[in-house]
């Protein structure tokens, strides 16, 4: 799909590189010729990720990092920056998020979610902006959403994700248009359901809730890895340089299905629709 080294004069700097998308993407990447340098909170995640790209033959470093901390962001930038020279791209993966009733919901579990999404975006966009404004470098910034926040509905059971994810693309659109000026793009990818690792059995109580999930997704699957990379891929080449402040919905339709109200005649059998068309014109 592209050239093998689409990527080859690029340097990438992504928060949460060791597990789940954040891997894929990461991977991916660095197989088109990026430089990549990974944070994560946790070690082991991050050193395993570097190893399958350095054995791979791609360029690869990392160090723990915990977004919440914005002088912690800022270390970070300058220990990639010392390892592969300046940094044109960051991918703000880094997340958090549980299923919880909201009338349950400590001050501090909504306060963590928050941090790690809405302000760590924050800390590593505004860290990476300053640096390339100064430099008058261009960049690029990819922020990964999720669906309930690019169909503007918000989700029950996970509030805090809702309000976080909702405030990183108003900042992604807001950004895209201050910082056009300085050749700063920043887009979105707002993922449906991709199984992960960790996450996703955080956010899927039983094997059955999972099988409602695929038989009631309009494509009857979900997301593969290498269909999200590659989109994420397009979003950071010079081929998209005129797409800002977009928000692309990776899902398989499924949050259209979810929206209109009537989707679930989707399960319909033939028998009903017959009945349901001889009265379409009736009153």
């Amino acid at each position: 799909m592209f050239q093998k080294n689409l990527l080859s004069n690029r340097t990438m700097f992504i928060t949460g590189g060791g597990t789940g998308l954040g891997r894929s993407m990461s991977l991916r990447l660095a197989e088109l010729g990026a430089k990549v340098f990974l944070t994560g909170r946790r070690e082991g995640p991050l050193h395993e990720t570097s190893e399958m790209i350095r054995n791979a033959g791609g360029a690869c470093a990392y160090v723990t990092c915990d977004v919440r901390n914005p002088a912690a962001v800022d270390a970070a930038a300058a220990a990639a920056e010392e390892k592969f020279g300046p940094i044109d791209t960051l991918i703000n993966n880094a997340a958090g998020n549980f299923l919880a009733r909201t009338e349950t919901l400590s001050q501090n579990a909504f306060a963590t979610v928050v941090e790690i999404v809405l302000y760590g975006t924050f800390h590593c966009t505004q860290t990476f902006g300053r640096r390339w404004i100064a430099a008058k470098q261009p960049g690029n910034i990819l922020n990964i959403v999720t669906t309930y926040a690019a169909a503007n509905c918000g989700s029950a059971f996970v509030v805090p994700s809702a309000c976080a994810k909702a405030g990183v693309l108003a900042m992604t659109r807001s950004l895209a248009v201050e910082w056009s000026r300085y050749r700063i793009r920043l887009n979105a990818i707002a993922p449906g359901p991709f199984p992960t690792q960790g996450a996703w059995s955080r956010l899927i109580p039983s094997m059955d809730f999972e099988e409602n999930m695929k038989k009631t997704h309009p494509m009857k699957r979900f997301g593969r890895h290498d269909e999200l990379a590659n989109l994420a891929v397009y979003l950071l080449s010079e081929q998209a340089e005129y797409v800002n402040g977009e928000c692309v919905v990776i899902d398989g339709a499924q949050w259209l299905r979810r929206a209109a109200a009537f989707a679930d005649l989707l399960e319909a059998p033939d028998s009903d629709w017959k009945q349901i068309e001889q009265t379409r014109f009736a009153g």
